[in-house]
Parts: C-alpha cells; sequence; structure tokens
C-alpha cells in the first residue's frame, strides 16, 4: 500500500509542476484572445470574446447633466430624450441634437423611474416615500427645443421651464418606486418597495393592486407582445410572468440575488440580469452602488437604510440622498439569463467583475448590457459569444432608449451623462496594445499579423515599462514584410489603427517575433548538507507554454515553481542543493564540483545535472574539510560554443564519517570499586562525549581527564564503588555485583564515545575478582 501512495503522489507532483519551456533562439508574443487583448487600450475599437478587433459602434457624448446620476431615460416619437436624476434630482428634457431644460424638480430626493406615453405626456417616479408625477407640457405635444434657445438650454442648469407643468399623479403610500411601465391600452404599472406590490393605474386615474409579491422588492418590469407583464425581484431573484388578470407564474428563479434589468425579444425570449449572492439571514434591501470618490461618503451611526449617503446639494449644505441602483454595490458579479418562450433558462453570459444595470437591442439584434462599475458596454450574440464594444466616459451605463435613426441612446452615472450609440461604426479606431516585457534587452524582428480590411499596423520600443518615458516613436509596420524597425530594447507594444470601409476592417491577431541577448545563467544559492539524501522528483511532461495564442514556436514559461526536494535522513550521505535561474528563460545544466582544505584543483563530482540538487555516499570522500561548487550552463538551448554559463561556490563545510577510536581500554577491582582508564581518538574532528556502562545497566556520562573536551584525543580515567558481597545499589555509579561458579565475581565494563559528527564507537571489557 506504501508503494502504491508513493506512485500516487508522484503522477499529481507531476501534474502539478509547471512544465517547463525550452526557450531556444527567436521566441514570439503573439496576442489574439480576449483576456489578453482587454489588457490592452481602446478607442473605437470593439474586442471579441472569440478573440480579435474590430470597430465600435459610433459613440458620442450628448449631453452632460449636472445631476451626477441618470437612472431612466424613454425618448419621444421625435427623438427627444427625458431623463430622470439624482444628486440633485431633476428631469430633463434633452433635444436629438443635445439642447435641454430640465422640466421637473421633485421635492423628494431623487427621481428613480420614467416612462413617456404616446401623447407625449412623461410620467416619473420620485424616492423615498414618493409619488408618480405626470408631467405635460403646456401646449399639448411636446415640441422640438430649437438649438438657438439658449435660454432654454439655461433652464437644465436652473429653474423649471415655465412651458411645462406637473402634478401628482398616483401616490402608493410605499417607501420606494422601482420601475414604471406601460401597456397598449395606456394603463401604468408601479413597480414598488418595501412590500412587492404592482400597482396598476388606469387613463382615468383609477388604480388599486395588480400583484403582491412576497419579494421586498419588484425592480423591474416589461410587458410582453401578450399583453402580459414581466417583473424582476429582489430577494430570491425571481422572474414572473403576469397575465392581465393578475394571475402571476414564477418563470425563473435566478441564482442570483436580484433582477436589475430585463429585455423582450421579436421571438418571445426573455433576458433578464441577476447580480448579488443569495445569503439566508440577509435583510432584502436593494443593494446600492458606492458613490464617486469626492461625490458623497456613506453615513454611518444613523440608523440609515444600507447605501445611504450625505452629498453635498446646491444651496442646502448636506442633505440625505438615498442612492438605489438595481445591482448597485452586489458582489460577485453579473449573469444574464435568457427565458425561451417554452419556459426554458439558459446562462447567456456572466461576469466576475462587471455589474449589469440595463438591458436593450441593437439594430442588429444583438443583446446590449449595459454594466459598472467600469462603464464598460457588451453586445451579446451566443452563449459565451459577446462583444467589449466600448468603455463610456461614466462608471455606470444605466438605462437605454431608443435614437432616431436607429441607433440608442444610453444614460451613465457618475457622472450623469447621456450618449448616443450608433447605429453605424465608427470611421476609424484605434487601439494599443499592453507592454510587453522581454524580460531582457531583445531585437525584434518582423511582425506578423492577421488582418482584414483597412488596418495599418504600428510599433515602437524602450528600455523602461512606461512609454510615455522617452521610448522610440511609433513606426509603421510594413504590410508585405512585415519588418517592424524598431530598436532593441526590453520592453514593446504595438497599435493597431482600424478604418471603416468595406470589408469591415478587423484585426484576428498579432504576433512579433524577437530575439533576447543571451546573458549567463546565475546560481543564486547553494547549500550543503551533511548526513541527508535527496530522492529524485518524477520530471514534468516538456511541454512548452504559449506566450498569449499559441502561435508555433512561441513559448514562455508558467511563473516559476520549485517543489520542496523529497528529503531522507541517512548519516552515510551527503547532499548538494542550489537555487539558479535564468533571464532568458533556457534550459539549464549542472556541474558539481568538489575541493578540499589545502588543494588547488577542482575535481568534477557529477556532470550534466539536470535537478537542482544531488546527493552521494560520503565515504567517497576522506574526512576533512570541502567547499562544493556549482556550475550552470545554458548550453542545451544554445548552439555550441555560444553558451554562456556561470558558478557559486559553497561554505567550508567539514565532512566526518570516520569514527573515534578507544584504544588502552583497561578495568580492574581496587578495594570495593572498579578502576577504569581508556583514550579515546579521532583523526579529523575533537571527541564530543564519552559514557559507559557496567553489567548493562544505563549509560552513565563520564568527563575526561581535563574535563573538557576540546581535543582530538582525551584521555579517561575514573573508578565505580562497588557494593559490598550480594550487595545491590540503584544511586548512580553503583552497580550489581555478580558472582561466578569459581567464586569470582566479574564485572562487564562497555565505554562508547563520539565525535563532533556523531560518529560513534564502542569497546567492553570483563573483570574478574574475588
Amino acid at each position: 500500500m506504501l508503494i502504491d501512495l508513493r506512485k500516487f503522489a508522484a503522477v499529481l507532483l507531476t501534474l502539478f509542476l509547471a512544465n517547463v519551456a525550452l526557450a531556444e533562439g527567436t521566441r514570439t508574443w503573439d496576442q489574439s484572445k480576449f483576456e489578453d487583448l482587454t489588457k490592452g487600450t481602446a478607442s473605437g475599437v470593439a474586442i471579441r470574446s472569440q478573440g480579435g478587433l474590430e470597430l465600435a459602434p459610433a459613440f458620442k457624448t450628448l449631453y452632460t447633466a449636472p445631476s451626477t446620476y441618470i437612472w431612466a431615460i424613454a425618448s419621444d416619437d421625435a427623438g427627444n430624450i427625458y431623463a430622470a436624476s439624482g444628486s440633485p434630482a431633476k428631469v430633463y428634457r434633452i433635444t436629438p441634437d443635445g439642447q435641454a431644460t430640465t422640466i421637473f424638480e421633485p421635492t423628494e430626493l431623487q427621481v428613480q423611474a420614467l416612462v413617456v406615453d404616446k401623447s407625449g405626456a412623461v410620467y416619473a417616479g420620485t424616492a423615498p416615500d414618493g409619488k408618480v408625477y405626470k408631467i405635460e407640457h403646456k401646449g399639448g405635444a411636446a415640441a422640438k427645443t430649437s438649438s438657438s434657445d439658449k435660454s432654454s438650454s439655461d433652464k437644465s442648469k436652473g429653474m423649471v421651464d415655465p412651458n411645462w407643468t406637473s402634478s401628482v399623479y398616483f401616490d402608493p403610500q410605499t417607501k420606494y418606486i422601482w420601475d414604471l411601465a406601460l401597456d397598449n391600452s395606456g394603463d401604468l404599472f408601479v413597480a414598488t418597495g418595501d412590500r412587492g406590490e404592482i400597482f396598476r393605474v388606469t387613463p382615468k386615474g383609477d388604480h388599486s393592486v395588480f400583484f403582491k409579491s412576497d419579494e421586498a422588492h419588484i425592480r423591474v418590469l416589461a410587458v410582453d407582445q401578450k399583453g402580459n407583464l414581466i417583473a424582476g425581484s429582489d430577494g430570491s431573484g425571481l422572474v414572473y410572468r403576469i397575465a392581465p388578470s393578475g394571475e402571476a407564474f414564477v418563470l425563473y428563479s435566478a441564482p442570483k440575488k436580484e433582477i436589475t434589468a430585463l429585455a423582450l425579444d421579436e421571438a418571445g425570449n426573455i433576458y433578464a440580469s441577476g447580480v448579488g449572492e443569495k445569503r439566508a439571514g440577509v435583510g432584502l434591501t436593494p443593494g446600492f452602488p458606492q458613490p464617486t470618490p469626492g461625490v458623497g461618503a456613506p453615513a454611518t451611526g444613523i440608523g440609515l437604510q444600507p447605501g445611504v449617503v450625505l452629498t453635498p446639494t446646491q444651496g442646502t449644505g448636506a442633505q440625505l440622498l438615498n442612492f438605489p441602483a438595481p445591482g448597485a454595490g452586489a458582489t460577485g458579479g453579473s449573469e444574464i439569463y435568457k427565458i425561451a418562450p417554452d419556459g426554458s433558462p439558459t446562462k447567456l453570459w456572466t461576469s466576475r467583475e462587471d455589474i449589469v444595470y440595463a438591458l436593450a437591442f441593437d439594430p442588429q439584434g444583438r443583446l446590449l448590457a449595459g454594466t459598472g462599475n467600469r462603464g464598460h458596454l457588451y453586445a451579446m450574440k451566443g452563449d459565451d459569444d459577446f462583444t467589449d464594444l466600448l468603455k463610456a466616459g461614466a462608471s455606470q451605463v444605466t438605462a437605454f432608449a431608443k435614437a432616431p435613426g436607429g441607433g440608442l441612446y444610453a444614460a451613465g452615472s457618475n457622472l450623469g451623462k447621456i450618449f448616443v450609440l450608433g447605429p453605424g461604426p465608427q470611421s476609424e479606431g484605434t487601439y494599443e496594445s499592453d507592454v510587453f516585457d522581454a524580460k531582457v534587452f531583445s531585437r525584434w524582428g518582423r511582425a506578423e499579423s492577421r488582418t482584414t480590411g483597412n488596418v495599418e499596423l504600428y510599433a515602437r520600443s524602450g528600455n523602461v515599462d512606461n512609454p510615455d518615458r522617452n521610448w522610440s516613436p511609433w513606426k509603421k509596420i510594413e504590410a508585405q514584410s512585415g519588418e517592424t524597425g524598431v530598436p532593441a530594447a526590453r520592453f514593446v507594444q504595438w497599435k493597431a489603427v482600424l478604418h471603416s470601409g468595406s470589408p469591415a476592417p478587423r484585426v484576428d491577431g498579432v504576433t512579433l517575433n524577437y530575439l533576447s541577448k543571451n546573458v549567463a545563467p546565475d546560481v543564486d544559492d547553494i547549500g550543503v548538507q551533511v548526513g541527508f539524501r535527496y530522492q529524485p522528483m518524477p520530471k514534468p511532461i516538456g511541454v512548452p507554454v504559449d506566450v498569449s495564442g499559441g502561435a508555433a514556436g512561441g513559448v514562455q514559461p508558467v511563473p516559476h515553481f520549485e517543489a520542496p526536494v523529497p528529503t531522507t535522513r541517512d548519516r552515510d550521505s551527503i547532499g548538494v542543493k542550489w537555487v539558479a535561474h535564468d533571464d532568458n528563460d533556457d534550459q539549464l545544466v549542472y556541474a558539481l564540483y568538489y575541493r578540499g582544505d589545502g588543494e588547488t584543483r577542482w575535481l568534477l563530482l557529477k556532470d550534466n545535472l539536470t535537478d537542482k540538487f544531488y546527493s552521494f555516499d560520503a565515504s567517497l570522500l576522506p574526512d576533512g574539510g570541502y567547499t562544493f561548487k556549482v556550475v550552470a550552463s545554458d548550453a542545451p538551448s544554445h548552439s555550441p560554443g555560444e553558451e554562456l554559463t556561470s558558478e557559486k561556490e559553497s561554505t567550508r563545510v567539514e565532512i566526518d564519517t570516520t569514527a573515534p577510536r578507544i584504544e588502552n581500554l583497561t578495568a580492574a577491582t581496587d578495594g570495593d570499586k572498579i578502576h577504569v582508564s581508556f583514550r579515546a581518538v579521532d583523526g579529523f574532528s575533537v571527541i564530543k562525549r564519552a559514557e559507559f556502562s557496567i553489567d548493562a545497566n544505563d549509560w552513565q556520562y563520564v568527563e575526561p581527564t581535563d574535563q573538557i573536551s576540546d581535543s582530538k584525543t582525551e584521555n579517561y580515567d575514573f573508578r565505580i564503588t562497588v557494593p559490598g558481597q550480594n550487595g545491590e545499589a540503584s544511586a548512580a555509579g553503583k552497580v550489581k555485583k555478580k558472582e561466578s561458579t569459581s567464586g569470582q565475581v566479574e564485572h562487564v565494563v562497555v565505554v562508547r564515545v563520539y565525535d563532533r559528527f556523531d560518529n560513534m564507537s564502542a569497546a567492553k571489557t570483563v573483570v574478574r575478582g574475588k
């Protein structure tokens, strides 16, 4: 069974050890995978999850609001956009050319939800302890604000536009109003918390509880093609389908705690995003995002709901602002689920870093996800097939609405902005790769690129890790030859410029060839252990590790890991082990030498070692002082004559495997005592201690005649009291007496001595007397 366990341990060790790449000659740096490309900087360039780059949709900032947060947006048939905001709480109306006015400013602390009906009336839900307001233009349908009307534009920063009126449309008498939705008949649905109720308000103003959930919060609403209301909850992450009659059915219980957004396509599929970890015993108060540093600070010790912050507002000092947003402050990332018309759910996308705030569809039918807290916008094509489209100039992308010409409006928070997305691609996009560190000074050769359409590639190099600190200028890579032409240096970077056209530009991957200047390996440390033997370890499978994409010849070892060397205590062995590395990651081979005290020539003990340890029979070396030397060579990775070596010597060690000698051992009776004397001699080290035993009694320590054990030769002379006839004593130094058949008394005296290296020898004698 022991043998089987050892074999099993060896297999596990083999699998655990990193595969060593043989860094020989020309190497490559390949970038094509999503996880590698996301380390670079994209401007107008999207990164595909399957690898590669393409132009991102056209994206520009339409309006920057005085408010920090924009929670919901809606657009009318004329392309005007309405934005619900907080800090301060306002409703803005922004025209397609970016002119804005404030059309509503409530007494509550924020406007959380917003919809626009067919007549152009705006319904806004406020919080906390909020109401639903109806906001209307005095002239009926809202007229487009002229771009030359500077006075109306200024109203977005101050007073409310007098052409708009507002009135309380519905008061649900609840803590939170999370979302609003209109059906085709004009009924308004109001999602609320803390009681998890959905209210229905008819165009005549009649209202009633449409649905009561056992969840604390209904966070998001959508209406499907059949007039069913789709609702997502916070607490258990439930997605409901509620018929017009009010009969509800749970379509899906998500693995996440909170449903933050919903989107429905024409095929009847429901898409839902979930965030937050489900935990037993945790309250159901929705999560809140952390404000941008400097905007607000969490309030503590005043009994507030989680996420409440104190935020300075104009003219009022520090006001209390409840800061709710779907999924904000959640841990564990987020997921997007697809619920098919037959009710079957699948997980479409997951992220450990991004929190999904909003879902919508682009003109190509792709599902878009607005996220935080990095402000990324993703497009979903299928299961785990997505594109990182762009990074908005805001911490969270919180809402979407239709824009003229097939595009989309997107809202951002931290800071509050309105963006216009698409429908076409950017005319030009730029991508700068991550900085690659070759570890040593290197020559940069050809670039191999896999591109389509109008793409220009550039490269630059330098000897510091910051490209802004006097690197070489960007040099265009020749399309035919692929020559980079950048100076030899330690660091390198490439850039791609994509120009719109037909076919659409794409970069599927870029590979840079380089040759590092060979540097000698380093032996960092060497140690010698006398009395130890090392067990050989199983060799890892020598499979090269791709740098970043698997191009032929492109290998680089994974981060170094060296398992502890299995060690066995063995007095007859000497173990030497060392630590060495090579900045080129070359394969190394070692030679071990030794030299005795007073000798001038190094003698080879073992060469062609690939392990960083070696043990041997101690008897091969006479007793004495020795120094060991390890010579490391990178010869396996270079042509003959081009290898480099380095060496390191150990500290002096003493080796003594020979036991001391016991000479002139005598023992005789002297009255009632036994007189014992002997001499201990060692050829190399001092005598450490001596012991004796009489008639197999316990060992007793004895001092040399000069009382100090500090010489290679020590003399011992001592007496032991013998008890009377048939006597027996138990005190130290007393012995039992044994009488022979002849009448003589016999005693067996055994002595043993140790040298400084614990080598031991023993001798005995028999004492006869009357």
